[in-house]
């Protein structure tokens, strides 16, 4: 910045050739006393040193004064320097300085301020010495005339002070604009090229960059154009601005701990994905940040990002850490095409999470969905050891005892935590994973616990949305998310992907939306919350197939599912990941609760229902089940019953069922009214000594009639035109499938009973 040139301003004074009458021996205000015509002063034109200079005698016993008579601007910013150069040529030595009187806007002196610069004296006649002083409105570091913003002008000039009798010779007068000198203290920023950056992409310029931190002081760092090596690791302190790029071995960091932010390290980087990673490394290597802000920005990626990889020194971290406010976009590129391998492997219910033998285990990536005769679904290689031949599975596999073919399947995931050992604690808050069919969203660490996802969209995944290939979803919380399908043109039963899967306890899932998928969750463990989601995978095939959304494999699952809103499909209640599937004293299906939620369908066959038990293996009952207060609605056409049982593979034991409770709820376009206890009003118009009452419409899945907790007469029971005031006794479980219940009168009779019963044993 130079006034001179910008504004046009003149602060050099005229050279001493044309005139002393511009020339003051006192301040050099109007009125003034001029060197012009003064005995003392005369204009020399050819000194050998100076050219055309000012030959003047000191006569003043103390201070003798040199101003220029015009008013040179100061102006809020602008820095000047004035200079003299000097030299004694007779008589006695005196001291030189550079001085000057401040005037305000009415002409007025401003009192109080530093007026003179530093004193030099002449030592010897001859000698050319050179004094400055620097003028301005800042007091900064190197300013000699620190002025306030009263001033707006100056008369410059010198002092020769010490005795009087000397012969000075002072060549013509400079005045300066040197503001570019406090340019970088001004508008505060700090060059890392001062303190030694070259920018060429190979010196480091580590030490440079934190000399630069070092001094900045409050500044901001600035990083001009060029490309700056870092291959150590780097913390800046400061705020920090980038117009070059830095580079950066894997292994080292940045970390930018006043502009922690995507935007900055992107600007830093100049590539999303590298500026990603390198943001990532820093949060999980710093105490600083808890989280990082994307600031709105998308991340377009043609390949998975390997997280840990990412990290580079760590394989396992604990410590809450929040990725928020953002957007990662699938390109299209080859880098996410599945990895299918098909190999021979062996199992054993002995060892039922290990698959032994394994054909060209090497090929086999770990995160691989396993499928092959046997296998229930969900099913990933959680970790394998090539030099064994052995692969190790997130679950047992119900039926594939033996030596058979299997195909491994790896999606590809926009982020991939799986190099991971143990990752708890992690949280993505308002991300977005616009996978486009190309990819699949997330999938998690090894192990681990807590992972959160808050106010996500996890949009169009090709195979999965959220994948646990481990025990990383040990407690794991998703909130407020949307999952929308790329498959919402096919059939149910052409669709292959899904929502999100668990292997282990205490999940909840709150308040989510997803649309058209296969399934929307594959729950493994126990003590799941479902609470306030809406999840809906129906299709334009009328009396179509209806395929479960909400699936649980664990029989003892202690869980709730409470005031969702359930949309064609069904919750389906399995043990496929048991590897000896019939029952053997261990649980069987309990522990569950549904209460309080919405289901519909359109469209479906009649057989269709909305609560599905499928048993893999003979001889499991139901002992502790609670479906009360929810709605069913079917339109278009009527279903037969809200509940069944899936016997593919197996059906219950009825005998055994145990602790069930349904009631409360409110049935549309269903045939079959279903209800535990059931109480219904029996009328019979007949005497007969046996009135059989078969309550199979109402008990649930189509179980047995086991208990009977009351009988009571509605009105006189007769026989023939005698009231009678005998009662029955109860024979239960009657009729071909158990579903009948006898009252045995001790006498032919008719009339009307209220009677409750129950599928179940109570205790």
């Amino acid at each position: 910045m130079n006034k001179a040139i910008t504004d046009g301003l003149v602060f050099m004074p005229p050279a001493f050739q044309f005139g002393l009458d511009q020339w003051s021996s006192g301040d050099g205000t109007p009125g003034s006393d001029t060197y012009d015509g003064a005995a003392n002063a005369a204009f020399v034109p050819a000194d050998q040193d100076f050219g055309g200079c000012l030959e003047m005698v000191k006569t003043e016993l103390d201070v003798q004064k040199l101003r220029y008579m015009g008013q040179t601007p100061i102006l809020p910013g602008c820095y000047l320097r004035v200079t003299a150069r000097i030299k004694a040529i007779a008589g006695n030595l005196p001291n030189v300085r550079i001085a000057g009187w401040a005037g305000d806007a009415g002409g007025s002196n401003v009192t109080g301020l530093t007026a003179v610069g530093p004193a030099t004296s002449l030592t010897q006649y001859g000698q050319v010495v050179e004094v400055s002083a620097i003028v301005g409105t800042g007091t900064r570091d190197g300013v000699d005339m620190p002025w306030n913003s009263d001033v707006v002008y100056g008369h410059f000039g010198l002092d020769l002070t010490g005795p009087a009798g000397g012969v000075v010779r002072i060549d013509d007068l400079i005045i300066e604009d040197v503001t570019n000198l406090f340019l970088r203290d001004m508008i505060d920023i700090v060059d890392v090229q001062d303190y030694g950056a070259i920018g060429d992409g190979v010196a480091n310029d580590a030490a440079a960059f934190e000399a630069a931190d070092r001094a900045a002081n409050g500044r901001v760092i600035v990083v001009p154009e060029g490309t700056y090596l870092l291959a150590d690791d780097v913390t800046i302190d400061s705020r920090i601005r980038f117009e070059g790029r830095i580079i950066m071995p894997d292994e080292n960091r940045l970390n930018l701990r006043k502009n922690f932010d995507l935007p900055t390290y992107i600007e830093a980087f100049k590539d999303e994905r590298r500026a990603f990673e390198k943001a990532f490394q820093a949060m999980l290597n710093s105490g600083d940040h808890e989280s990082l802000d994307m600031g709105g920005r998308r991340v377009q990626l043609d390949r998975p990002i390997d997280m840990q990889a990412a990290v580079n020194n760590r394989d396992a971290y604990q410590i809450r850490r929040v990725i928020r406010n953002g957007q990662l976009d699938a390109l299209s590129s080859s880098g996410w095409d599945t990895t299918e391998v098909t190999s021979t492997a062996s199992y054993s219910i002995q060892n039922d999470r290990m698959l032994i033998n394994v054909v060209n285990v090497a090929n086999i990536e770990v995160g691989s969905l396993i499928e092959g005769n046997g296998v229930g679904r969900e099913v990933y290689v959680a970790d394998r050891n090539i030099a064994a031949g052995t692969l190790t599975l997130t679950q047992p596999l119900y039926g594939a005892a033996g030596t058979q073919t299997y195909t491994f399947k790896r999606f590809k995931y926009l982020l991939d935590f799986l190099g991971f050992e143990r990752y708890s604690r992690l949280v993505l808050d308002s991300i977005e994973l616009q996978c486009n069919g190309r990819s699949s969203g997330l999938i998690m660490a090894k192990s681990g616990s807590i992972f959160e996802m808050h106010n996500c969209t996890i949009n169009k995944p090709k195979d999965r949305g959220i994948t646990s290939a481990g025990s990383a979803c040990q407690g794991m919380i998703i909130e407020a998310c949307q999952f929308l399908s790329n498959e919402t043109a096919l059939r149910v039963q052409d669709r292959t992907t899904v929502a999100l899967n668990a292997n282990k306890n205490d999940v909840k899932l709150r308040n989510n939306r997803a649309m058209k998928f296969k399934h929307f969750a594959m729950l493994c463990g126990e003590g799941n919350l479902i609470v306030g989601n809406h999840w809906f995978q129906g299709d334009d095939e009328p009396e179509g197939v209806a395929i479960g959304g909400l699936i649980f494999t664990t029989p003892n699952v202690k869980s709730a599912i409470t005031g969702n809103y359930i949309d064609n499909n069904f919750i389906e209640w399995t043990n496929e990941h048991d590897p000896t599937p019939e029952y053997n004293s261990q649980f069987s299906f309990g522990g569950l609760t549904v209460t309080g939620n919405i289901f519909t369908c359109n469209d479906v066959s009649s057989d269709f229902s909305f609560f599905v038990i499928k048993p893999y293996g003979a001889g499991h009952f139901v002992h502790g089940l609670n479906m009360s207060c929810n709605v069913y609605k079917s339109l278009n056409n009527n279903i037969r019953r809200i509940e069944k049982v899936d016997t593919s593979f197996a059906d219950l034991n009825y005998n055994r069922l145990r602790n069930i409770l349904i009631e409360g709820n409110t049935y549309n376009s269903v045939d079959e009214v279903t209800q535990n206890p059931v109480s219904i009003r029996h009328e019979q118009n007949s005497d007969q000594s046996v009135w059989r009452i078969d309550l199979a419409p109402h008990l649930p899945f189509g179980g047995r009639a086991r208990w009977c907790e009351s009988v009571v007469n509605d009105g006189p029971i007769s026989s023939g035109n005698t009231t009678i005031y005998s009662q029955p006794y109860v024979e239960l479980s009657q009729g071909a499938s158990g579903s009948e219940i006898e009252l045995r009168w001790p006498q032919n009779c008719r009339g009307t009973v209220m009677l409750t019963a129950r599928v179940d044993n109570p205790l």
